[in-house]
């Protein structure tokens, strides 16, 4: 370029202060100055101190285009970073500006920075073309004006401003007309007739000097011909012509149309017109002209943005010899339509935001702006949806986008954000630009269980580790505030100790829940007898910071399996008992040996025994019947199915002999059934024996029926007693066995008047789950503490069934605690008595 700089660039500070309206600031830099050229000291006129600049990340945002400057970290300054060329920046426009946007954290601002780019000397004139060939005629007189191309300049201001001179000539002057300061025509002015013998070529050159300091300078050289003969040049009616256009007009519109007259004749009358020049350059590709008409149409798309006015030199060329031509311009103005939509950028994104971020956060800083001008330039904007974020303006074109409503990263986890602008034309032009904003988390969700009390149901004998069931609670947080680990919290029970306030053991002693995946198991086998509900419960905590918790109640309920067999009582009358044995075997597994009484003649259905058991499990495990094994087929006596009973199946005679030897099988209703036997020794006395032997039982029980029980090692010597008391304890047999008769048809009165209309339902705090068991029958558990009294239809026996509660009472002192069967816990809270319908 002609320009030397030297080692220093002097940098010019139009204006470092805050403008009025609110925190701009303005420096101005020459062009083409030097990498690392200090601009001004931005965080000082920012009012930051010293080491603020680097703390707070000072730095700069451009705007849509590359700013060539920077912010130095250490110093907090603006420097120029790459080559700064106002001609590339802001092309012809006077001043070059550019807006700039200053950023620093903690808290966020933001401020704006105009700089002025200097316009210096660095580009010299430049015509079109180093060559123009002129034609002029001979004829032509003294004073002939003929036009010429200017040259143009890419500076601005005084380094624009060109003047022009020309060689030395005696038939050549130049004359320069400035119709405004900003455009010069030039014309080649005739001075001296011409004489083509003696000069057929004239070469001039012509020299353009811009006012910069130090000028620079073009040329172009002009190639002069003398014509002959033709002497009379096409006339336009008017030397400039000035037409208005809007820039969203078509290809083929029509601009204007010039009209140019000669009045010499035949041929050289005969002109075309052509278009020789236009300014800027490049408009000649815009625009044409029809050669015969004069009418000129577009040809390309007009700019107001880029170009708002277009000069045209249109030249009338006749056919004479030599050609004539005339000249005039057109000057074209561009007129602004609504042909460009807003543009929306992001300068800058804080994301994630946390769910409990504060109402007035700023999210996200937007720029926006419309290369239009007027009220088509004049942008408003607005967010979609409207909630829960809201835009603030900060500055013209510069808006906040900031939280107006509290956030829930489990209702909603992330936004799509549009920010939608629209400039003020008609039709209004629209742009949106989309943000995304994911919500971060924290630990504002406790873990929650499915259900606030969980059920399990667990056969006793259950193996150590085996898994009774599976918990889970459920926390919508994510990553570690979502993370859930479980732990038993509290809880315990026990069986009819427990129940008695002695033996309680914790919850941790029997089970044991799974950190990570919930797991309920098992430490040890479960014993109904020993424990039949356990209730605890299991505690939810997740990771979070402070970590939250939720609870639920876990109810386990033990379920009985048949794994004890019946097991013979001592006959009432004390002494020790026969010793027998459960066995799951069909035969008997083992016996007691016992010994009765029973008179010759004994009318069928008198009671000569009962035998007694009892079985330690519960429900239909517990429920025993008893079978006669031996001796098979039909037999003098007969045994009760569930009473034990042993009565006569007919009338005694002699011939059944002096003795009858009974084997009795008790079993259970469980699967597999377990069993026990007992070995029954009758003997057969005369009435009067029979009576005086039943008299030694029946003194320490009146259960006994009248019937004598006693171990077959003592028979033999108590066979006199029993004989002669014989007669005395018939009546006492007959009494007992009325007043149990008339005893229990008062029972099945009453229960069949008070509960048999309705589903013989009787509670004690609420509605109870009844629990009926048959011989084939299932059960079904309830969760409340009531008594049910339950009718059984289609049941064909007659024995009253009673299943005790979980925790029984413990049986009272002295001879009738051993009289009477132990019965045993049931499965559940709830106790039914089923009385079989006859």
């Amino acid at each position: 370029m002609g320009v030397c700089w030297g080692p220093v660039v002097r940098v010019l500070v139009l204006q470092a202060a805050w403008a009025l309206g609110g925190g701009q600031v303005r420096y101005s830099v020459p062009e083409e100055a030097k990498a690392g050229t200090v601009v001004g000291r931005l965080a000082q006129d920012l009012g930051l101190e010293a080491g603020e600049p680097e703390a707070r990340r000072l730095r700069l945002v451009a705007q849509g285009r590359r700013a060539s400057v920077e912010v130095s970290g250490a110093s907090g300054a603006l420097v120029v970073s790459s080559r700064l060329d106002r001609e590339e920046l802001c092309g012809k426009s006077a001043p070059c500006a550019l807006r700039l946007e200053v950023l620093v954290e903690r808290p966020l601002r933001v401020f704006h920075v105009e700089l002025e780019v200097t316009d210096i000397n660095d580009n010299a004139p430049l015509f079109p073309a180093a060559r123009r060939n002129l034609s002029i005629a001979e004829l032509s007189l003294p004073g002939s004006r003929f036009p010429l191309e200017g040259a143009s300049d890419a500076d601005v201001g005084a380094n624009a401003q060109l003047s022009y001179t020309l060689s030395p000539s005696e038939h050549f002057s130049l004359d320069v007309k400035s119709p405004d300061e900003n455009r010069k025509s030039l014309f080649l002015v005739l001075a001296k007739p011409l004489d083509r013998e003696t000069v057929p070529v004239h070469r001039l050159l012509l020299t353009a000097r811009d006012g910069g300091r130090p000028s620079l300078t073009g040329t172009v050289e002009l190639v002069i011909s003398v014509l002959d003969a033709n002497d009379n040049a096409p006339q336009f009616n008017q030397s400039v012509y000035k037409v208005q256009v809007p820039e969203s007009a078509a290809e083929g519109t029509l601009v204007t149309r010039v009209n140019a007259t000669d009045p010499d004749e035949g041929v050289n009358k005969e002109f075309s017109y052509s278009i020789v020049s236009s300014v800027p350059a490049g408009s000649k590709d815009v625009f044409s002209i029809d050669p015969k008409t004069g009418e000129i149409r577009l040809t390309g798309a007009l700019d107001f943005e880029d170009v708002r006015l277009h000069e045209l030199q249109i030249e009338a060329r006749d056919r004479g010899w030599p050609p004539l031509s005339g000249h005039c311009s057109v000057e074209l103005e561009v007129v602004d339509v609504n042909d460009n939509a807003p543009e929306v950028w992001v300068t800058s994104l804080s994301v994630p935001v946390p769910e409990d971020a504060a109402v007035g956060t700023v999210v996200a800083l937007l720029s926006v702006s419309d290369r239009d001008s007027g009220a088509n330039g004049r942008v408003r904007c607005a967010v979609w949806p409207a909630a829960p974020f809201g835009l603030v303006a900060t500055f013209a074109g510069s808006y906040s986008l900031v939280l107006r409503e509290a956030l829930d990263r489990e209702r909603v986890p992330e936004y799509e954000v549009e920010v939608r602008a629209e400039d003020g034309g008609a039709p209004p032009l629209r742009a949106s630009r989309g943000v995304r904003v994911p919500v971060s988390d924290v630990n504002d969700n406790a873990p929650a269980f499915a259900q606030a009390v969980y059920t399990v149901l667990a056969r006793e004998n259950n193996a150590a580790g085996a898994e009774l069931a599976r918990l889970w609670a459920r926390d919508p947080d994510e990553a570690g505030n979502g993370r859930v680990s479980y732990s038993v919290a509290e809880g315990g029970g026990g069986g009819a100790a427990a129940a008695a306030g002695v033996g309680w053991r914790a919850a941790s002693s029997y089970v044991s829940v799974d950190a990570e995946s919930g797991r309920l198991w098992a430490l040890q086998p479960l014993d109904y007898e020993e424990l039949q509900v356990l209730q605890f419960e299991v505690r939810a905590v997740d990771a979070g910071e402070p970590p939250l918790c939720g609870n639920a109640t876990v109810q386990l309920f033990v379920v009985d399996e048949n794994d004890n067999a019946p097991a013979l009582l001592a006959p009432a009358g004390g002494g020790p008992g026969p010793g027998a044995a459960g066995s799951s075997a069909s035969g008997p597994g083992s016996s007691g040996a016992l010994w009765a009484w029973a008179a010759w003649g004994a009318p069928a259905g008198q009671v000569v025994a009962k035998i007694r058991a009892v079985d330690a499990d519960s429900g239909y495990n517990a429920w025993l019947r008893y079978e006669l094994w031996e001796p098979r087929g039909k037999g003098p006596f007969r045994v009760g199915l569930y009473s034990g009973e042993v009565s006569t199946a007919r009338a005694l005679e002699e011939a059944d002999g002096p003795r009858q030897r009974l084997v009795i099988v008790v079993r259970d209703h469980g699967e597999p059934a377990r069993s026990a036997t007992a070995t029954l020794s009758v003997s057969l006395v005369e009435g009067g024996e029979a009576a005086l032997a039943a008299a030694g039982s029946s003194s320490s029980s009146s259960s006994s029926s009248g019937a004598g029980l006693r171990p077959a090692a003592g028979a033999e010597g108590g066979a006199a007693a029993a004989a002669a008391a014989a007669a005395t304890n018939v009546w006492l047999v007959v009494a007992i066995c009325a007043v149990s008769s008339l005893f229990l048809l008062a029972v099945v009165l009453y229960g069949a008047s008070r509960w048999a209309p309705r589903a013989a339902v009787l509670s004690g705090r609420g509605p109870a789950t009844l629990v009926c068991a048959s011989e084939v029958g299932s059960w079904s558990y309830s969760q409340r503490q009531s008594r049910s009294l339950c009718v059984a239809d289609g049941a064909g026996k007659s024995d009253l069934m009673v299943f005790s509660p979980n925790f029984p009472l413990p049986p009272p002192p002295g001879p009738a605690a051993k009289e009477t069967q132990p019965e045993p816990p049931a499965l559940l809270d709830t106790v039914v008595d089923c009385i079989p319908r006859p």
